[in-house]
C-alpha cells in the first residue's frame, strides 16, 4: 500500500508526542494513496499484490504518488479476541501470502502495528489503536508510532493494554516500508 503521512503536526504533538511520524495500517491518521476501492485492483485483504498494481491505478486515474511511502504487510496467523488468541483463516482473502512474499529485500524498517477487525472474519483492516486511539501516549512505541518488536505488541495485547480501544478482533501486522 502507498500511504501518505499525517497532515497536521498539531495532531502528532497531541496524540503521539514521541513520534516523528505515523506509519499505521489504518487510514484514519495516514491516508491511503487514494480512495481505491472502486477501481477493484486490490486483493481480498484490501491491499495490493505489487507496487506495479498501485502504479497502474495511479497512472490510470491521474493520482499522484508524490509524498507517499510504499508499505508491505505481513499478518500474524492468530488474532486476539475477548482476551484470547485464536486462529483465523488466512485463506479467506486472496493474495496475502503472495503480497508478503513480494516484500523487497532492502527495507528501511520492520515495525509492528496492532489493527482492529470489527466484523468477524473480515480481511479489511480498520483502526490502529496506537495512533487512532492515542495509545502511543501510554505504551512504548518508536518514532513511527509502532512497536519495534512483535513481542512488544503481543505483550501489550496479553496484558490488556488494548482493552476498550476499538471493538473487534486485534491482529498484529509487521509493516515493512521503503
Amino acid at each position: 500500500m502507498a500511504k501518505s503521512m499525517p497532515r497536521s503536526d498539531d495532531w502528532l504533538k497531541h496524540e503521539a508526542p514521541l513520534s516523528l511520524d505515523v506509519y499505521s495500517i489504518g487510514s484514519c491518521v495516514n491516508d491511503d494513496f487514494a480512495d481505491y476501492v472502486n477501481y477493484w485492483k486490490h486483493n481480498g485483504w484490501w491491499f495490493f499484490d505489487s507496487p506495479a498494481a498501485i502504479q497502474e491505478v495511479s497512472r490510470e486515474h491521474s493520482i499522484s504518488l508524490d509524498h507517499t511511502l510504499l508499505f508491505f504487510y505481513e499478518v500474524y496467523e492468530f488474532e486476539f479476541h475477548d482476551g484470547k488468541w485464536r486462529t483465523f483463516s488466512l485463506g479467506m482473502a486472496s493474495g496475502m501470502h503472495q503480497a508478503a512474499s513480494s516484500c523487497p529485500p532492502i527495507c528501511c524498517s520492520k515495525d509492528n502495528d496492532v489493527v482492529t477487525f470489527w466484523p468477524e472474519n473480515s480481511p479489511a483492516p480498520e483502526h490502529s489503536p496506537l495512533s487512532c486511539n492515542g495509545l502511543a501516549n501510554e505504551l512504548e512505541t518508536n518514532s513511527h508510532c509502532l512497536f519495534e518488536t512483535f513481542e512488544q505488541a503481543q505483550s501489550a495485547l496479553n496484558n490488556g493494554k488494548f482493552a476498550g480501544t476499538e471493538p473487534g478482533a486485534l491482529r498484529i501486522f509487521r509493516s515493512v516500508f521503503r
